[in-house]
């Protein structure tokens, strides 16, 4: 079974090769569900290890509907994957009432080659998973990670079950999501053969902090955290 780990740090990149994991998948943020990495975290692990890393494409949190401007950063960054020799990118777009964007989609995935190409869990929003499995083959995606559109992969291993014995052996399911040492062997006995978790740990790196960076309003995915013109037009001519 191909083991592949949720990278967000550098730290966790050599965690994963030193502990025989086959790949990576780097991203940043784990909190709000992983966000496309720094381009100088990218380069430093290509530049100091050997395991594939395959990277986010995600330009922001939220929900996996985007702009112009976010379609056009996301091209730009697998650009970037591609020049510093990366195996694999993970990404996808939805339309706003959370089917695929197959047009925008397919485009990633040509400008991908010859990297591998995963849609991520976004896949856990579609409405018609079965149908939507047909969609991406026909757009030439080879991996779909999901949780069986649970919150956790083994709550949604009968829907996952279903998705591997349609895709057969032209897309692969990889399951993801919540996925730790009690649930691993329950998707190697159901024949999974790729597996995708984090193997997360918390380490304390501070004993008080006075001022929290931290801000709950933030993590809601229906939401969208954009700099207001209004406000900050009415705060520049307060002081201008």
């Amino acid at each position: 079974m191909k083991i592949e780990i949720c990278a967000n740090s550098y730290q966790s990149a050599v965690n994963a090769e030193a502990s025989g994991a086959d790949r990576i998948e780097l991203c940043s943020e784990l909190a709000v569900g992983g966000i496309t990495p720094s381009y100088g975290l990218i380069k430093k692990i290509k530049q100091d290890l050997r395991i594939p890393v395959h990277v986010l494409i995600r330009p922001r949190s939220g929900d996996f509907t985007y702009s112009n401007a976010d379609f056009e950063v996301m091209k730009q960054d697998i650009v970037l994957c591609k020049k510093l020799g990366c195996e694999g990118v993970v990404s996808g777009i939805l339309n706003s009432d959370n089917s695929i964007d197959l047009e925008r989609t397919k485009e990633l995935v040509e400008l991908a080659i010859p990297m591998s190409f995963t849609f991520h869990r976004a896949f856990d929003w579609v409405v018609n998973p079965l149908k939507s499995l047909d969609e991406l083959k026909e757009v030439g995606v080879k991996r779909i990670l999901t949780s069986g559109q649970e919150d956790q992969a083994l709550r949604g291993i009968e829907l996952l079950k279903k998705l591997k014995d349609k895709a057969g052996a032209f897309i692969e399911i990889m399951p993801g999501g919540g996925v730790n040492i009690d649930t691993i062997l329950e998707f190697k006995n159901a024949g999974f053969k790729q597996i995708h978790f984090s193997a997360t740990s918390l380490y304390c790196t501070q004993k008080k902090v006075n001022v929290t960076m931290n801000s709950d309003r933030f993590f809601d995915e229906t939401m969208l955290a954009i700099s207001d013109s209004e406000k900050i037009i009415n705060m520049v001519n307060m002081v201008k």
